[in-house]
């Protein structure tokens, strides 16, 4: 569809110019906001007439947005993100986050977007006013005031701790296990990933997780990996019915879940452990708060934050 921009639309051209969009983006934004005309011959000469009216709310918008610009210029907002330790960031912000956090807490900016155009919801006003009433309290509309925190070393170590379970994560990394408090090994579907998030995020602990797999119990050997870690081995085993059932929700009808493949790898994974002396915890019936708390206890390794 042809339609004549009655604004200027990032990427697609500036006002008074004729573009070919899609359809559906035509019908569903462009002429129900009010952005563009049909480029009918009745709806060029009706653009002409509205040209300089329009090209005067573009300026005055402009200015507005100058202003705004001025006021935001020089601050600083805090947008939370996970990162790698290495600083990478594993989700990104965009300039829609940006924009979106300033318009949260600016008054000005919110009351510009609340006499635009747009569908404009305000989570602000019907909460703000009546805890200000109440609490005889002026807010002070400070971007990001609640992700502030009192220990950033803790929350650092936290950050720390997490990073590492994910990267070190069904041994798929092993180069770091030196690092590890501790390492959870067991059959696929066992728990240990959760597990190990969850000792990271409440307690600090740098745990890392290595699945066994079918050659592992067919050898009747450790993995060379962890050889040199068995000091730092926890194993978590789970009963057959209990693994089929979870592997069956993932896998079903599948070698994987079946009732002789599970049955097999938890006795051979068993076997195996025992064997080396590793400590054991069968996690069907427990939570995983509780197993963390087990592991913990049984090793005797320290928390290093407190949930």
């Amino acid at each position: 569809m042809e339609v004549i921009l009655l604004e200027r639309i990032a990427r697609l051209g500036q006002m008074g110019d004729v573009v070919r969009v899609k359809d559906g983006f035509a019908r569903n934004f462009l002429l129900p906001r009010g952005k563009a005309l049909r480029a009918t011959a009745d709806n060029k000469s009706r653009f002409e007439g509205m040209k300089a009216e329009l090209q005067a709310k573009n300026l005055e918008m402009k200015g507005e947005a100058g202003k705004i610009g001025a006021k935001v210029d020089g601050k600083s907002y805090v947008v939370i993100r996970q990162a790698s330790e290495s600083g990478a960031l594993f989700g990104s912000v965009s300039t829609r986050d940006i924009a979106a956090l300033i318009k949260s807490v600016q008054e000005e900016v919110r009351n510009v977007v609340r006499g635009s155009s747009g569908f404009f919801l305000d989570f602000f006003d019907p909460f703000l006013a009546p805890l200000e009433n109440e609490l005889k309290t002026q807010s002070t509309h400070v971007a990001s005031r609640t992700h502030r925190m009192a220990d950033t070393h803790a929350y650092a170590t936290r950050i720390d701790a997490t990073n590492f379970a994910l990267a070190n994560d069904d041994g798929s990394v092993v180069r770091d296990y030196e690092r590890a408090d501790v390492i959870l090994v067991g059959v696929s579907r066992s728990g240990k990933t959760p597990t190990c998030l969850y000792l990271a995020m409440q307690y600090g602990i740098f745990a890392a997780n290595y699945p066994l797999t079918e050659d592992d119990l067919e050898s009747r050997k450790l993995p060379r990996a962890l050889e040199s870690y068995v000091r730092k081995l926890f194993a978590l085993t789970i009963k057959p019915d209990r693994l089929q059932q979870i592997r069956n929700e993932r896998r079903p009808d599948s070698r994987y879940s079946s009732a002789a493949q599970v049955a097999f790898e938890v006795r051979a994974a068993e076997s195996l452990l025992e064997r080396y002396g590793i400590p054991m915890l069968d996690a069907t019936e427990v939570s995983i708060e509780e197993i963390s708390s087990r592991i913990l206890d049984r090793t005797g390794i320290e928390r290093r934050l407190r949930p």
